[in-house]
């Protein structure tokens, strides 16, 4: 009689008393739904202008046009002390190596060679945004005059999929193979797409373990794992897709109104039936010629004659414009362009497009490019949730999908002995957990981005001198490598102090001296 503890958990609630969902495990809800719902979004990306929009600006949040290593080996790891000049000799080698091969025009780090690093982790953040998962795996490509065999390749991934064989195999979901923890253990990869029903590849799987017997990383499967035991992942872009479809056919329906109203620029009215109205105007039959003809004919006399009659009259001018006289009974009504009730750029669009902001992730005022309601502090507080927003993404996917290509290259490279600050007595990259002492890093991507440049810079200077901040964070920022940065100083720095000396040699000796 006193009714559920929860409100929400109620079932005697008018507004809930119909609301049962099914209580299913995660790949219970997920797996069923995944193709379809990958291919709706797939497909308003592809359409909607507003959706695409969103996921690039995911990309050049987060990306950017350079994804940049910063190597931050654990030296403390690796020699049971901290050794700040190994590492800044580990740090200049391996990122100037790295950067060399992972930027190639010859794109040495796409096995299909048509991507560079920063292209490959553009095309995992977009592939995210849309599936809600990014999968590619790790070849050993000998092609000459390849340095490096590491290679990666983009899979698709309606191509991870169970095979029929193992349809009833409840450690096989979603086309990965799992032990008892969950752990993947096999992906099972179609050879073709499944749209590609004539190749007869389309019905063969390939097994691919994870790794290698001794660790070497075989497929990057990256997704948010948002419930326990879930094998796949889904875009965040499902729960706004009838928003999203909603706002593409409002945007439709309002253009199309718009056109047909801008076709005619005014109408006639009145209140006689038309049979009537063309009997009255000399119309023997309603076929459309005798009607245009008679019509024609008619008005043109009735205007002939007010022109005649009324050629003088200033009072029918407003602004130097005619008022025309309509037959008795007529009414002139001009036809505005805009569909009167339904514009775009109304509350009601914005109202979605907020839906579809909130599903990528990116202020409204980003998605679409509408600053007109925008102050400093409102652009501020806009792009400082974006940019959290985008951090997280960038941390879970473009990271973790960079780091292990880079882990991948790093490890071939000490095996092929091209890092030279390696040391004798160093510990081996396979023990304990030195691979992540070796492989630790840090990415730079796109730039935060500044609306006032003067105040943001000078409250960086505010954070660096009151060691709130460093000159490697400040940096990150604004999308470039403190270290490399420096160095270009410093270069400049000595080139004005030649150019000084050439335009005043007296001044060379004192030179010299601060040199020294």
């Amino acid at each position: 009689m006193s009714g559920d503890a929860y409100e929400g958990a109620s079932r005697f609630s008018k507004e809930l008393a119909s609301y049962s969902p099914m209580i299913r495990s995660a790949d219970a809800d997920l797996l069923p739904a995944k193709s379809m719902a990958d291919a709706r979004t797939r497909d308003t990306v592809r359409n909607d202008a507003y959706v695409q929009g969103g996921a690039t600006l995911r990309k050049d949040n987060i990306v950017g046009s350079y994804y940049m290593l910063n190597a931050k080996p654990a030296s403390t790891v690796l020699f049971g002390k901290e050794d700040d000049k190994w590492e800044g000799e580990w740090q200049e080698e391996t990122e100037e190596k790295f950067g060399l091969w992972a930027e190639s025009l010859d794109n040495w780090p796409d096995a299909a060679r048509q991507n560079t690093l920063t292209g490959l982790v553009r095309m995992a953040v977009d592939t995210h945004t849309v599936y809600g998962e990014a999968l590619a795996s790790v070849e050993w490509l000998r092609d000459q005059p390849r340095m490096f065999s590491t290679s990666i390749q983009m899979i698709d991934t309606d191509r991870l999929s169970t095979p029929p064989e193992y349809a009833g195999d409840l450690t096989v979901r979603g086309g990965i193979r799992r032990n008892q923890y969950g752990a993947p253990q096999t992906y099972y990869i179609r050879m073709a797409h499944p749209s590609d029903w004539m190749t007869p590849d389309s019905y063969k799987w390939k097994p691919v373990d994870i790794r290698k017997p001794w660790g070497r990383l075989q497929m990057i499967h990256i997704f948010e794992q948002l419930r326990p035991d879930q094998s796949r992942g889904i875009s965040l872009m499902v729960a706004a897709l009838s928003e999203m479809k909603m706002t593409k056919n409002f945007r439709q329906m309002v253009l199309q109104q718009a056109v047909m109203y801008a076709s005619y620029a005014a109408t006639i009215e009145s209140e006689l039936p038309t049979e009537a109205i063309f009997a009255q105007l000399g119309g023997e039959s309603m076929t459309p010629e005798t009607i245009q003809a008679a019509l024609s004919g008619y008005m043109s006399g009735h205007y002939q004659t007010l022109d005649d009659f009324m050629a003088g009259a200033k009072n029918l001018h407003v602004n130097g414009l005619k008022i025309p006289h309509l037959p008795p009974g007529t009414k002139f009504k001009m036809q505005s362009p805009v569909a009167a009730g339904g514009p775009l750029g109304s509350d009601f669009e914005q109202s979605l497009l907020r839906h579809i902001a909130a599903a990528l992730g990116v202020s409204y005022e980003q998605l679409s490019r509408d600053y007109s309601k925008t102050n400093y502090s409102s652009a501020r507080a806009a792009m400082t949730e974006t940019y959290k927003a985008m951090l997280s993404i960038k941390r879970m996917v473009a990271d973790r999908f960079a780091s292990s290509i880079y882990s991948l290259w790093l490890e071939e490279a000490i095996n092929k002995g091209e890092i030279t600050s390696v040391r004798r007595n160093m510990p081996s990259f396979y023990e304990k957990q030195f691979k992540d002492a070796y492989t630790a890093c840090d990415w730079v991507g796109a730039s935060r981005g500044q609306v006032d440049e003067l105040k943001e810079t000078q409250a960086a200077i505010l954070r660096i001198n009151n060691g709130l901040s460093d000159l490697e964070t400040e940096n990150a920022r604004l999308g470039s490598d403190w270290r490399k940065r420096m160095r270009q100083m410093k270069r400049e720095m000595e080139w004005k102090d030649f150019y000084k000396i050439l335009q005043n040699p007296t001044d060379s000796t004192n030179h010299e001296k601060k040199a020294a």
